[in-house]
């Protein structure tokens, strides 16, 4: 799952992007309204975790930007304005959902990971193949019933591949998926990552490389 994390104050928006990132995650930070219109533009988001109350170009216009475009991301509504006006507000400028400050972070968690299912195809929470199981409500993977541990990064690259469904998936489509922004196109984070979930996977092999391409489970 993508993320991009819109939020004015520094530190609360570094402390939702570390803990959704403990998630398998990869999450963009901006800190107003502009730069989150631009990150839109250019990425493919799940959800955008939007406060309401951004400098620049307010959240609100952020929202119905976004909303009016009719793209799939799906919008979290942050905001200090915790009465009901407010939030049916929020909600007629075509946010997702709403989480008035302060928050419980479980609740944020589970809200934006609620989200991010809706914003894709859908799928069961227990997904198999090939002898794989991966439970992503709980993040955990086995082989033919063999706990695996997996690193956060492992263990995304094998959820966009599972995901796939016997699709081939590029490098790129890796970066986009389960890396953030400042990820180098060029970087051999994907060749590494696959090569140290193969080592975990075991045999017979079941990632395979098609030089040019990308990989498929």
């Amino acid at each position: 799952m993508r993320v991009l994390v819109a939020e004015d104050e520094k530190a609360l928006a570094d402390l939702v992007a570390e803990g959704l990132r403990r998630f398998s995650m990869a999450v963009d930070v901006v800190h107003d309204g502009a730069a989150a219109l631009e990150r839109l533009a250019v990425n493919d988001y799940d959800v955008v975790v939007l406060d309401r109350d951004l400098p620049g170009v307010h959240g609100d216009e952020v929202c119905r930007q976004l909303a009016g475009a009719g793209a799939r991301t799906r919008i979290l509504m942050l905001t200090a304005a915790a009465s009901v006006p407010e939030r049916v507000a929020g909600l007629g400028l075509g946010a997702d959902d709403y989480l008035p400050k302060p928050f419980a972070y479980a609740e944020l968690v589970a809200r934006v990971q609620a989200l991010g299912r809706r914003s894709q195809a859908p799928l069961p929470p227990v997904l198999e193949r090939h002898g794989l199981r991966l439970d992503a409500p709980r993040r955990q993977a086995f082989r033919d019933g063999r706990y695996l541990p997996l690193s956060r990064k492992e263990y995304a690259v094998l959820e966009v591949l599972m995901r796939a469904r016997g699709a081939v998936v590029s490098t790129e489509e890796l970066l986009e998926q389960a890396w953030d922004e400042h990820a180098d196109p060029f970087t051999t984070a994907v060749r590494v990552t696959v090569s140290k979930l193969r080592a975990k996977l075991g045999d017979p092999p079941l990632i395979e490389t098609l030089p040019g391409s990308g990989y498929r489970l």
